[in-house]
């Protein structure tokens, strides 16, 4: 059995920067997944906000295949609602149409789910089992992500932007699994982007450490 580290990770939203996320990554050979909200893209880029005074723009569903080539897709619902707050019938047809839909445009199996916002109730989490997902990603913190009391409240280890990530990526050795996840429009400066992308080459290059799918540790 290997004594390596499994480093897993994923990012939410399918927004334009993760054009430049989805390069570094593939030089590094990195894998990830990308939670996605299908009904939240045009067929052109649109659907902004604003992210410390920093626009922030969706892909375009005519690129979205492009950008994600060669990654795994995880589903985020189809429009991005807090689910604990509307009708668990609604939530039901968010969560379940959201993984048909993301399932039919990438032609690759769905199994992973992102709670919008990080929030969730019981029912909530019933839904999203029953839909077929294997797991489904919060965004509280856990020192040991896996294996999860129940995978469909699984805790990662941190924000990518966490000022501790380093030490928690280290105290995850020898052969336990390192989770981290973000979104890439966070980046908002170039000494930003260098640092995680330095952060990315040491992992790669870290003789202790392997990338993973999140699903595969489940």
């Amino acid at each position: 059995m290997s004594n390596k580290m499994t480093v897993v990770q994923c990012w939410d939203d399918g927004v334009t920067t993760d054009v430049r996320l989805t390069d570094i990554l593939r030089r590094h050979g990195a894998k990830a997944t990308f939670n996605l909200n299908p009904g939240t893209h045009r067929e052109e880029r649109g659907s902004g906000w604003t992210h410390k005074n920093t626009e922030v723009l969706r892909l375009g569903r005519n690129e979205l295949r492009d950008v994600y080539d060669g990654f795994t897709i995880g589903s985020h619902t189809v429009t991005h609602p807090r689910l604990e707050r509307i009708p668990i019938d609604a939530a039901r047809a968010e969560i379940s149409e959201g993984r048909r839909q993301l399932q039919d445009l990438f032609g690759q199996p769905v199994y992973g789910f992102a709670y919008p916002c990080g929030t969730y109730n019981e029912e909530v989490m019933e839904a999203v089992r029953e839909a077929g997902h294997r797991y489904a990603r919060t965004t509280q913190r856990a020192d040991r992500p896996f294996p999860p009391d129940d995978p469909m409240a699984l805790h990662p280890c941190g924000h990518f932007l966490d000022a501790d990530l380093p030490e928690k990526y280290e105290a995850a050795k020898p052969g336990g699994v390192f989770y981290f996840w973000g979104h890439s429009y966070e980046m908002i400066s170039e000494d930003m982007w260098t640092a995680f992308e330095g952060f990315i080459e040491h992992i790669s290059a870290d003789p202790d450490s392997r990338w993973g799918e999140v699903w595969e540790q489940i």
